[in-house]
């Protein structure tokens, strides 16, 4: 009796053992997982705009940081990159010299656990493999014939010439065999037969068969070629002319958070985003300069803005010789298309990403989106309508009805197709 309660004691033991330690390791994971979450939470909002895991934006490329400096002294960098710099590290004195002396900016408000985070996620996104680039949560479509229709095409032409080699070997086989059956000497034949490469292109020529198939085949090359070329007529994507003034997103949005509405206020209330005047410009750049980067002389793309106003920064006078800037407009909609900016940006809620592309990334802007008709309606099928504490919507009681049964409502179903809504 006392053995059998003995191993059922050990039993129970194990069971306890091997439950607590599957417990232990689901824990673990889960915190890894809630870690790295966090950490892709805190990198979006506090490090994106200088760094990316895997290519060097203003600051260096992340992936494998933990490799290469110790997690103690990442802490330290992060929280106040300058103490370490002043301290005379010798790596931090290296890596600040490295990139031209630009002063990161320090967090003193992340905890040791959120840099932590920070790192786990970073080393998470470096082991995960490249995904579709995206913007605004739907993946931009390339505005092109499809690769598997030209593969399948290229696959039905290799096919038909294996057809008619194998047909072709058929028929001289049987051919032959006719002849053996008839007595002639098949070895005497092909020794008097050996037509040259011009009669045999001119023998293939009769035959009706082969020149209908490689007609085909020419055919079909040509109008694929067509096709392509017609179908990008008109289609601007990547066009990014040369500005008067090389005026850099990346620093203005990127690196000092400059809000899109500051300079492009038209965008949230009338059809055009508007291009904010040099004014706009003298707001911050009667003060900001950017003599660190020219020997204590003003930024020669300032001066072109001074030049513009006819305004003399010793004195800080306005002269009367004022000019306009001469932009190059980059996104520009064909005249039989109506788009307005605020209908989709303050009504709707759509960044500017989702048409623009990563905006705050580029040192110069190009038409990141193809802005197509096929490019506006498939947009139009994948969104969701958000119609919570929004006027607009709150007017469309006959989609509230369907959205309390559950059922789905897209800009589609409510008109986003019409083609009033893009066409005058």
């Amino acid at each position: 009796m006392r053995n059998n309660n003995s191993s059922v004691f050990k039993r129970l033991t194990n069971v306890s053992l091997f439950l607590s330690l599957l417990i232990a390791l689901v824990t673990t994971n889960n915190a890894k997982a809630q870690s790295a979450a966090e950490g892709e939470s805190l990198f979006k909002q506090k490090c994106s705009a200088c760094h990316a895991v895997d290519r060097v934006v203003i600051g260096p490329a992340l992936k494998g940081v933990e490799a290469r400096r110790k997690e103690e002294w990442l802490i330290k960098w992060i929280k106040n990159s300058q103490s370490l710099v002043k301290a005379g590290d010798a790596d931090a004195v290296k890596l600040f010299k490295e990139y031209n002396s630009t002063v990161m900016t320090a967090f003193p408000e992340l905890s040791d656990d959120n840099i932590k985070s920070i790192l786990a996620y970073v080393k998470e996104a470096a082991n995960k493999p490249a995904a579709a680039s995206t913007q605004g949560g739907a993946v931009q479509p390339k505005e092109e014939i499809s690769n598997f229709m030209v593969v399948g095409l290229l696959v039905v032409v290799i096919i038909s010439l294996l057809v008619i080699v194998v047909l072709n070997k058929v028929i001289t086989t049987l051919e032959r065999l006719i002849l053996q059956k008839q007595g002639i000497d098949i070895a005497e034949i092909d020794a008097n037969q050996s037509p040259s490469f011009k009669e045999k292109f001119k023998i293939k020529l009769k035959n009706k068969k082969f020149v209908f198939f490689w007609t085909l085949v020419m055919v079909a090359i040509i109008g694929g070629w067509a096709l392509n070329y017609a179908w990008n007529i008109g289609v601007h994507q990547g066009y990014q002319p040369e500005q008067p003034i090389k005026f850099s997103h990346q620093i203005h949005a990127g690196v000092n958070k400059i809000d899109c509405r500051y300079c492009h206020s038209g965008a949230y209330k009338s059809k055009n985003a508007s291009i904010p005047s040099a004014n706009v410009c003298m707001n911050c750049h009667k003060y900001v300069q950017a003599t660190e980067k020219y020997n204590g002389e003003i930024s020669p793309e300032i001066m072109k803005i001074y030049k513009a106003l006819d305004y003399d920064p010793q004195t800080k006078k306005y002269g009367d010789n004022q000019k306009p800037i001469q932009w190059i407009r980059i996104h520009n909609l064909p005249d039989l298309a109506y788009f307005n900016h605020s209908q989709h940006v303050k009504v709707a809620g759509v960044k500017c990403q989702k048409c623009h592309g990563p905006i705050e990334t580029m040192k110069e802007v190009y038409q990141y989106a193809p802005l197509t008709m096929k490019w506006c309606i498939n947009c139009h099928k994948q969104t969701d309508v958000n119609l919570k504490g929004n006027a607009y919507y709150d007017k469309l009681l006959v989609y509230h009805e369907k959205l309390k049964r559950g059922e789905k409502v897209t800009v589609a179903t409510i008109g986003g197709l019409e083609c009033g809504k893009c066409h005058y």
